[in-house]
């Protein structure tokens, strides 16, 4: 019992050292809160003093005024010392293990050192600061929002949607697939961009486009006999004509097939010729699919074993594609029609912004 006793004497004389620590340190808090508090109202322009007492001086603090206040702010603490007795409460019995070594201000204690009582000349300052948050807040989201739709607002010329609908029909013909292979990379649904992104590179989404000097017209840089020769192959049920945007898109995917998936035609003696493409390299299809391995059949062109589906291999096979349909155009006309294809989806693009803008200041490619 008296082991107990004197162990109990002990922790009460402890906990009423480490109370009274932290008074000294509450005081210490205070002092610092009224200042910068002080600072702050006459700043603002409103009464230095709006909460009464809060300003006191350290006279009041020390002839026990502060101490009241911080056994007051513990108020809603279960373990709080009654400082009028100096005795604990019966929820500190002595068998209920020794108390924290260091023990932390209450949340309401900090609340109160850091904000002040709560008066309401205070309450009406912190709403004027909120809403002047809520204000500034307001107007840059909505700079960035003027700033998304000012960029989402970009799209392509007109003709583009035009050329849409026109690839739409002309992909409607089974015949543009490539000879024997049946590649049709022109008219699958997720690449098919790629014949409105050429005809909008070399003559401006412009079906009724004519160059003198190269004989072209239509869309697709071929002069009207040799898409007539290709036309014949596509058993089109009218005689061919260049300036009609799907017979030229028409003869646009099969010549794009072809430059892929290459094509067996009969030679002079009448024997098989196999034309290659460009899926019959083994470094091809390694920038394409990321394996060089090829599929081969007798009389046939040989073929990428996997498909061209990764994003960038597809990119690459465009640009590679626009070099050899665009005789003559140069590496950077076939990157920019990579980037146009890419970015079907999103003509607000800066580089495809950039490269509309060049197409529209220059004569297109004939």
């Amino acid at each position: 019992m008296t082991t107990q006793f004197d162990h109990g004497v002990r922790r009460r004389s402890q906990r009423l050292a480490d109370l009274q620590n932290q008074t000294e340190e509450l005081e210490r808090m205070l002092s610092d809160a009224r200042v910068l508090l002080k600072r702050e109202f006459e700043d603002s322009g409103y009464d230095p003093d709006p909460i009464p007492g809060l300003f006191d001086t350290a006279a009041d603090a020390h002839a026990g005024r502060t101490a009241m206040d911080t056994a007051t702010l513990f108020d809603d603490d279960p373990g709080r010392f009654e400082f009028e007795t100096g005795t604990a409460p019966d929820n500190y019995a002595d068998d209920a293990g020794p108390g924290p070594a260091d023990p932390s201000p209450h949340p309401r204690t900090v609340g109160l050192v850091t904000h002040g009582r709560g008066g309401r000349q205070f309450r009406s300052f912190s709403q004027r600061r909120l809403i002047a948050v809520a204000a500034a807040a307001a107007a840059a989201l909505g700079v960035i929002l003027v700033l998304v739709f000012s960029g989402s607002s970009a799209s392509w010329p007109a003709s583009v949607a035009t050329m849409q609908g026109e690839t739409a029909t002309a992909c409607k013909n089974p015949d543009v697939a490539s000879e024997p292979g049946q590649v049709n990379f022109a008219c699958a649904t997720a690449t098919r961009q790629v014949l409105w992104v050429f005809a909008l590179m070399t003559s401006g989404g412009n079906p009724a486009f004519g160059d003198a000097k190269s004989g072209r017209m239509g869309l697709e840089p071929i002069t009207p006999a040799q898409g007539g020769e290709v036309a014949w192959s596509l058993n089109l049920h009218h005689p061919y004509n260049p300036v009609r945007p799907v017979d030229s898109l028409e003869v646009a995917a099969r010549a794009i097939n072809n430059i892929i998936g290459g094509a067996t035609v009969t030679g002079s003696n009448g024997s098989a010729v196999i034309q290659p493409g460009l899926e019959s390299s083994a470094a091809n299809c390694a920038r394409y699919t990321g394996s060089p391995a090829l599929r081969s059949r007798r009389d046939f062109p040989s073929r990428c074993a996997d498909p061209v589906t990764v994003p960038a291999g597809q990119a690459a096979l465009v640009a590679d594609i626009y070099q050899k349909w665009m005789v003559g155009a140069s590496p950077q006309a076939a990157q920019e029609a990579s980037v146009l294809f890419e970015n079907a989806g999103n003509p607000g693009d800066p580089a495809v912004q950039a490269i509309l803008r060049r197409l529209r200041n220059a004569q297109p490619a004939g």
